[in-house]
């Protein structure tokens, strides 16, 4: 890094404003997106890989990716995790997140204890019902998406968990005893208690704690309040998952994502600046790799749904900004949402600046 960085040397635990936090794990989202063309994917799939191991080398404790069909990003996670976990030794490998609704759940309960078996117990799961539109390429036929989605959530974790899942009869399974109960192979002790929700509002979160699920939230949220804002909904959204929780012990920590874009020259000033108003214009559709589809999403989303705030400008202001948040300050974990369309070269330079600016400002400590 070179000297027009600002890094904050206070120790970690205290913030800016002398004013104390718990302790912050912080981790990133990638779409591992790739230009269209011959080798485009290939390469982008190698970048991905670069990048866990840049933000590994960084202390970061957390690499989550989003999984997207029929586009320019990562459609299949956990064979992309098993290679990015025989690269990496410490930093958690994440979805964020798998619909349900699309997915066998006894095939991918098989795939996930695989997985993280392979990267030695790192797999974080996170999980949701996801946006209907593609019933039909799926074959799913006429069914409630919603109900679909938690029916195969529900089987998904009796799988992972080690249940059975079926019970042989006599002429059920010829080349099988009759008697014998059908659990997932290979099991993986432990993956059930690192699955996650993606939630986007309040009763989600709530049938996430029911379930005894890690929760994680994303950058666009639901909500039924007025007047709220997008940060400060996201921490009432905490707060009632906290609440739900079943007990007895308390609710595991909860991780929020965020774009958090400290710029440490000019240039970068006015790229981050230039994505934030892109955002502003375009709303989720923003950031697309050459070659993506195009998209008839807006920034004028539905009445009810909120899109997270962009926290750039100088490494100061950014951290006393992010520090002020009440979604970031109430939750354990901050994943930096890394805009789909930088190049490897750009998300490392992201990643080192927050690591030597933002992060020592909330207390962050780095994995080492």
């Amino acid at each position: 890094m070179g000297s027009d960085i600002a890094v904050d040397l206070r120790p970690a635990g205290e913030t800016l404003g002398g004013g104390a936090r718990k302790a912050l794990r912080l981790g990133f989202n990638t779409r591992v997106s790739f230009v269209g063309g011959s080798g485009g994917a290939a390469r982008g799939l190698r970048d991905g890989i670069e990048l866990f191991k840049a933000a590994e080398r960084l202390g970061y404790q957390s690499g989550w990716a989003y999984q997207r069909h029929f586009d320019n990003y990562l459609s299949s996670p956990l064979p992309f995790f098993a290679a990015a976990g025989q690269h990496t030794e410490r930093i958690t490998l994440g979805s964020a997140v798998i619909p349900m609704r699309y997915q066998d759940p006894i095939l991918l309960a098989e795939a996930a204890g695989t997985t993280d078996l392979l990267i030695g117990g790192r797999l974080n799961l996170a999980l949701s019902g996801g946006r209907t539109g593609f019933e039909r390429v799926f074959g799913h036929g006429k069914v409630d998406a919603r109900q679909e989605g938690e029916r195969r959530l529900d089987r998904f974790l009796a799988g992972v968990a080690g249940e059975a899942l079926h019970t042989v009869e006599d002429g059920d399974e010829a080349m099988i005893a009759a008697g014998t109960e059908l659990r997932v192979t290979p099991h993986s002790e432990g993956l059930r208690d690192r699955i996650w929700y993606g939630s986007g509002h309040i009763a989600s979160a709530t049938q996430a704690a029911a379930r005894r699920l890690r929760m994680i939230t994303g950058t666009i949220l639901h909500t039924v309040d007025p007047g709220l804002s997008f940060s400060e909904y996201q921490a009432k959204l905490i707060d009632a998952y906290r609440a739900a929780w079943p007990g007895p012990d308390a609710a595991p920590p909860v991780a929020v994502s965020a774009s958090v874009l400290p710029a440490t020259t000019f240039e970068l000033r006015e790229k981050y600046a230039a994505y934030d108003r892109e955002r502003s214009t375009q709303g989720p559709a923003a950031s697309r790799p050459a070659g993506a589809l195009e998209h008839t999403l807006s920034a004028a989303l539905p009445p009810g749904m909120l899109m997270s705030p962009v926290f750039h400008g100088s490494p100061d202001a950014v951290a006393e900004a992010v520090a002020q948040d009440p979604g970031i300050a109430a939750a354990d974990e901050l994943v930096l949402f890394l805009p789909p369309a930088f190049t490897l070269r750009e998300n490392v330079r992201l990643l080192s600046d927050v690591a030597g600016t933002v992060g020592p400002a909330l207390g962050w400590q780095p994995s080492r």
